[in-house]
């Protein structure tokens, strides 16, 4: 198969070659047993290496954490998929928790809109996170039990916009609940419903909105001026829409949409050609939240709902264009 024949435009000879038959037996039982209920550990690396050689050569890992940037910085991982796009943007960039720029770049961007919510029960009285800090509540919050997920990491940013941390909820006599459910389970969201929590703060915003303005919680809005300091780290804002909750107006957040597939500048033309290739040729087997196969004209641009926060690799701009799904 020549370099610039992508996977899946044809069938390589060793289609049927033993080593190629092994392979896909695992490929095969590690996606089944991701997409089952009874399977927990859904997150993956993949390696390849040639027949025979000591070392791996190219390595792939699905990950909801800024250590999939760590993996592709270390070379442990050529191609990696962080939640979300933001924390891209802050690498690129040298802001936040990265001391200096990463030249990250994308392939295309799983889209899913989401955004970070702060969600306080009404009985609190508060209507900010300035009003959080200057009343200094002691509310009993629940948090995700994952300490490298993306939430933590972007809500302590936010935060310290304001300036004060989780920690500092907990000096001033609150206390944090930790849970791996998604805020909206028995163990968060029935919580707050007993009585037990005041607030939750967390991502999952579709899922997990409707059921908490039922519970009696509103969301705090992060205000200028330091949305637009945010903005200026690559946290872009977003609006929990009124119309869309039956809100009295809009309330501004920080997004946390997008799935972004990533690689360093650095990445092999040849690799990222062949990975797009492959995605091409398999779309219609990738779940995802719309209706039929992929739509990989939306995957490959900056929209709402998968923003592209770090420009694409340049194999990857020239496949996308190829094949038409960007001019």
């Amino acid at each position: 198969m020549s370099e610039a024949t992508p996977i899946g435009r044809e069938v390589p000879r060793s289609y049927g070659a033993p080593v190629t038959m092994r392979s896909k037996l695992m490929l095969e039982a590690a996606s089944y047993l991701v997409g089952s209920p009874d399977w927990a550990e859904r997150q993956v690396e993949i390696h390849f290496r040639d027949q025979g050689d000591d070392s791996w050569k190219v390595r792939f890992f699905a990950s909801d954490s800024p250590r999939s940037i760590e993996a592709v910085v270390r070379g442990d991982a050529d191609i990696a998929i962080c939640n979300p796009g933001a924390v891209l943007a802050m690498a690129l960039h040298g802001a936040g928790p990265f001391k200096e720029p990463i030249p990250v770049r994308s392939i295309l961007v799983l889209p899913q809109w989401d955004l970070l919510c702060f969600a306080v029960t009404n009985k609190t009285g508060l209507t900010s996170l300035a009003d959080l800090r200057d009343k200094k509540y002691p509310l009993r919050l629940g948090v995700r039990t994952q300490p490298d997920h993306s939430v933590h990491l972007i809500m302590n940013e936010v935060l310290s916009k304001f300036g004060f941390s989780v920690n500092d909820i907990e000096s001033w006599g609150g206390k944090l609940y930790y849970s791996n459910e998604m805020p909206q389970g028995p163990a968060r969201l029935g919580a707050v419903r007993r009585g037990e929590l005041d607030a939750i703060f967390d991502e999952a915003f579709r899922a997990f909105a409707g059921p908490a303005l039922d519970a009696g919680m509103r969301f705090l809005p992060v205000d200028e001026p330091q949305l637009s300091e945010l903005d200026a780290m690559g946290l872009r804002r977003i609006a929990i829409p009124a119309d869309r909750y039956g809100l009295e107006k809009d309330v501004w957040t920080v997004n946390f949409s997008g799935w972004p597939v990533f690689c360093l500048d650095s990445t092999s033309d040849h690799i990222v050609s062949q990975f797009c290739g492959a995605v091409e040729a398999k779309k219609d087997r990738v779940p995802w939240y719309g209706d039929g196969p992929m739509r990989l004209d939306q995957m490959c641009k900056d929209t709402t709902e998968g923003p592209l926060t770090i420009p694409l690799h340049p194999a990857a701009e020239r496949f996308w264009k190829e094949r038409g799904y960007i001019s």
